[in-house]
């Protein structure tokens, strides 16, 4: 039993989609392997006027959507934790209910799983409150606005009234146990550190793709898009970890300086370097397994006219001396022909071919498969059985679920536990966020000034042609299409 860190958890949205989804499952699942501490106190805030028995029952129907098989008495034993008010977020009085009832002599912790918008207004009110002391930390939740002015605007707002240390900005990707393994295979063995640089990497790709299409998030995701809703954050995270120079250690600040400095060596984008080494592409109808779906602009709350991009694809590169000359392709999209995330790593081929080969294009390849399976594959060339000096690829595979029997964190009980521990290694800095959008903005800012609209691709395709001629330009391809 976890008898330190002892905590008050203030979530903030209680009735929405993320904390039924991820949140409260999340902690329910530290309550029952006893990785949280026993007294720790959950609140759950709504707009909703229900009692402690309703709120428990409405997040129960919820919840077990995505739980196989709760177990009712320790789901019975978890609810002795919550405790359900009815709060305006906007409404300062409110706040002293919450005033009230915490701990103040343990950590508090406060999780705006609301609209950006409130952000501001929240944190106010909790500071106007008293509650915003030496214990209290923040977690907030993307997007954190949706260009460099709003983020830095929520950003300094909420400064006003909490150390950067008390400040937990979450990326989940960065809670997934693939990515955290990810510095293992970087940082804890000397078999890559010495190939890990330019002169014997060709070309690196990061994807994360989704067959899942914007389902009832429609309104939200038309005025984001997938470079705010994924590239600016998750794929840039993942970005950072594959290029950042080793770490002196893993405190916080350590490993975030190193990440700092890949976001602030990408070299910045012109308009032209937009046009031609960035594509967008939105869905039309299709076939995903077997199933027609509409597309986007079928969707709920989608507008007939809308250029809100759901695909994206671009060329990055780094200016710094590990990785000048070195392209990284990034790419993320929604319905797309497969549900996965990984890293690709291409080796430089060989510099004078002696053996016969047919397939130039190959050469050795790292894959660091995130998911669905988190696996790392290590592809080269071999000989045929036979006698002749034929090649033929194969892999190693290292599967790490059939490697490690142990039971695994979900990412947002990872991130939730080092809240409560606080950890910040697995959270982003300000200056990494602010980063990350003066990048990102040219890429937005070309878009609009040329009201630039996004290639169409057919749902369950890997996106549209042009992806794959942005890599083409450069004698490379996607993984998929070689393999």
């Amino acid at each position: 039993m976890n008898e330190s860190n002892l905590f008050d958890i203030v979530l903030f949205g209680s009735t929405g989609d993320l904390v039924t989804r991820k949140l409260l499952p999340s902690l329910y699942s530290a309550h029952i392997h006893k990785t949280i501490n026993a007294k720790g106190r959950i609140f759950t805030l709504g707009r909703k006027d229900l009692t402690n028995q309703e709120f428990y029952d409405f997040a129960y129907a919820k919840i077990s959507q995505y739980i196989d098989k709760i177990d009712k008495s320790s789901w019975d034993d978890f609810c002795k934790r919550i405790h359900y008010f009815k709060i305006e977020a906007s409404t300062a009085s409110d706040y002293q209910l919450l005033f009230n009832t915490l701990n103040h002599d343990v950590t508090n912790i406060y999780y705006l799983s609301t609209d950006p918008s409130l952000f501001k207004t929240i944190c106010l009110n909790l500071a106007n409150a008293k509650l915003n002391h030496p214990k209290s930390r923040i977690v907030l939740e993307k997007p954190l606005g949706n260009n460099l002015e709003t983020s830095n605007d929520i950003n300094d707002f909420v400064s006003k009234f909490f150390t950067e240390k008390q400040i937990f900005r979450i990326d989940h990707y960065l809670g997934k146990e693939s990515v955290q393994n990810l510095l293992a295979i970087r940082f804890g063995n000397t078999l890559f550190e010495a190939l890990w640089r330019r002169q014997w990497i060709s070309s690196i790709q990061i994807t994360i793709a989704e067959t899942l299409g914007v389902g009832s998030r429609g309104a939200f995701y038309d005025k984001t898009g997938a470079l705010r809703d994924m590239l600016q954050n998750h794929l840039l995270q993942l970005l950072c970890i594959v290029a950042m120079e080793p770490p002196i250690s893993l405190e916080p600040d350590t490993v975030r300086n190193e990440k700092l400095k890949v976001l602030q060596s990408l070299k910045p984008f012109t308009e032209e370097m937009v046009l031609n080494n960035v594509i967008s592409g939105q869905y039309k109808s299709g076939t995903i397994g077997g199933v027609n779906v509409n597309g986007y602009l079928n969707e709920e709350n989608i507008p007939p006219n809308s250029h809100t991009e759901t695909f994206v694809a671009l060329k990055a590169e780094i200016q710094n001396w590990r990785w000048a000359g070195v392209p990284f392709y990034l790419r993320t999209g929604k319905r797309l022909q497969e549900q996965m995330a990984e890293i690709v790593i291409q080796f430089k081929d060989i510099p004078v071919k002696i053996f016969p080969f047919s397939a130039n294009n190959f050469a050795n390849r790292l894959i660091i498969k995130l998911q669905p399976n988190e696996t790392v594959q290590l592809y080269f060339l071999a000989k045929q059985p036979g006698d002749t000096n034929d090649l033929k690829p194969v892999y190693l595979d290292l599967d790490f679920n059939k490697m490690f029997t142990n039971r695994r964190n979900d990412s947002y009980e990872r991130l939730l536990l080092d809240v409560i521990a606080g950890n910040l290694t697995l959270f982003v800095r300000h200056d990494e966020q602010e980063a990350a959008w003066k990048w990102v903005e040219p890429i937005l800012n070309t878009w609009k000034k040329l009201n630039y609209s996004p290639k169409l691709y057919t749902a369950g395709t890997w996106g549209p042609a042009t992806a794959s001629a942005l890599l083409a330009r450069d004698g490379v391809s996607w993984h998929e299409e070689i393999m």
